[in-house]
């Protein structure tokens, strides 16, 4: 029998899929433990105008295909009026059969508008009044309204070590929400010495902080402070965006050494190669071993090239849809650095993201190799992620998961998105969760054991990253 596009069993072809999806995976909160929501919206609790603003504005992952669709850049992040903008989307989405962008932008639809036609020019005018009616008049249209319609436990942002969080305190003041809304330590603009903004950087950090920063003690210092800063805040985790993890041996590591590297940036003169690694990997270290003092989980987001069109980048700026992923050699390093940490004892809670599927393997066997200190999954091969954030990458990295580690301990999805649209994300991953495991138990290859399976999807669903987090 054919089966109607989206309908109640979509992507769950067996029975055991759709029992444990229904009893077990949409019963379970959503904790987004990794997302680029603006804080200050959340505080605002913003309501949105039109559908354009809530859904195309800043989404990069559309705008790529709006672009390989031949849509004018001015309809895409240009001065043209949102109902155009839309009109743009909508020309574009009948072309993206087969892309996730297809389904994500159908689920969206369905779960916040009850809209059940397909997007395309003929439907655009009267889904672009019906999105727009709801988005005025519906109570829950709000960033507390959908935190609440979607039951999202907590949602962890990004934020600077320079960042005051002066947002988090208003949220968590006024009781508004019941979502927890942590924010998350991304420190790259420290680490990232060979940035042309370096020392105007290191400036501002250190007004922050209330310290002058005019040595690597006095950066370790400051930064020490921040991170004490924001785990009062609430803060349970740290993320590091890499094209590949760094590892300088000694001596070149040497406080000595790297002081002096340090000295040299700030006094504006060019680094070698060498010297811009050893800087790295003494300071990813120092940030490790705080981590691991207040027990935060440290992200490694791995194997994105970023900005590759310089002059779309030049016109647009960063993050506009010109990154892709890399394909630089990752195990190696990556594991020097591990054993660095876990020689010292000071090897924090980890989780290892690589935009490159090829790393799935190696990441995972990397991983095996760092866990321990009684804690479940400390060391975590992430959820599929941007370009693999698909039914196909979800379930090879659950694959590998499985043949090599404890897909079990597994701490599931996250958004990693800038839209409030984007909780039935969750939804997709738990799905195709429930068809792997369904499918698994109806040939046979694991028992078709209720209380194991459903147990495992509502542990990968929620509870494992809330005792991850927060234990």
């Amino acid at each position: 029998m054919k089966k109607k596009f989206l309908d109640n069993d979509f992507l769950l072809s067996t029975e055991t899929a759709q029992m444990l999806y229904r009893n077990h995976a949409a019963q379970e909160p959503i904790f987004d433990y990794h997302c680029h929501l603006m804080p200050q919206e959340i505080a605002d609790n913003r309501r949105f105008p039109d559908l354009a603003q809530v859904w195309l504005g800043g989404d990069h992952y559309k705008w790529r295909a709006m672009r390989a669709n031949g849509i004018n850049e001015d309809f895409i992040t240009g001065s043209a009026e949102p109902y155009d903008k839309f009109l743009a989307w909508a020309r574009t989405v009948p072309n993206l059969v087969g892309n996730p962008l297809y389904h994500w932008t159908h689920l969206e639809l369905q779960r916040y508008f009850d809209i059940r036609a397909p997007l395309s020019p003929v439907t655009a005018p009267e889904i672009w009044q019906e999105a727009n009616k709801q988005l005025q008049s519906a109570d829950w249209f709000s960033v507390y309204g959908i935190f609440k319609h979607f039951n999202v436990y907590a949602v962890g942002t990004t934020d600077d070590p320079a960042d005051d969080l002066h947002w988090h305190e208003q949220i968590a003041s006024s009781g508004a929400t019941a979502t927890k809304v942590l924010p998350s330590f991304r420190p790259d603009n420290a680490l990232n010495i060979d940035n042309p903004d370096f020392s105007s950087y290191i400036t501002k950090l250190g007004e922050r902080a209330g310290i002058a920063i005019t040595s690597l003690d006095k950066l370790c210092e400051a930064l020490a402070g921040r991170i004490a800063f924001f785990d009062k805040h609430g803060c349970k985790i740290s993320d590091h965006a890499l094209e590949y993890v760094p590892f300088a041996a000694a001596p070149d590591t040497d406080y000595v050494r790297v002081a002096g590297i340090f000295a040299m940036a700030q006094a504006g003169r060019a680094l070698s190669a060498q010297e811009t690694e050893a800087y790295k990997t003494f300071l990813l270290q120092f940030l490790a071993t705080e981590y691991h003092r207040y027990n935060w989980a440290m992200q490694l987001h791995l194997a994105a090239l970023r900005s590759i069109n310089t002059r779309m980048t030049a016109r647009l700026g960063p993050n506009t849809g010109y990154d892709v992923i890399h394909d630089h050699p990752i195990a190696a390093k990556l594991a020097l650095f591990l054993d660095s940490l876990e020689s010292r004892n000071t090897l924090p809670k980890t989780i290892l993201y690589s935009l490159n599927p090829k790393d799935f393997y190696p990441l995972a066997t990397v991983m095996g190799s760092f866990q321990g200190d009684g804690i479940s999954g400390k060391i975590q091969l992430g959820s599929s992620w941007w370009f693999l954030d698909s039914k196909e990458g979800m379930e090879m990295q659950m694959k590998v998961l499985a043949n090599v580690g404890l897909l079990s301990r597994f701490i599931g999805m996250l958004t990693d998105s800038r839209s409030f649209l984007s909780y039935p994300r969750h939804e997709y991953f738990r799905r195709i969760l429930c068809a792997l495991l369904g499918r698994w138990a109806e040939d046979g290859e694991v028992p078709n054991d209720t209380d194991l399976l459903g147990t495992i999807v509502r542990d990968i669903a929620f509870r494992n990253a809330q005792r991850y987090f927060e234990s």
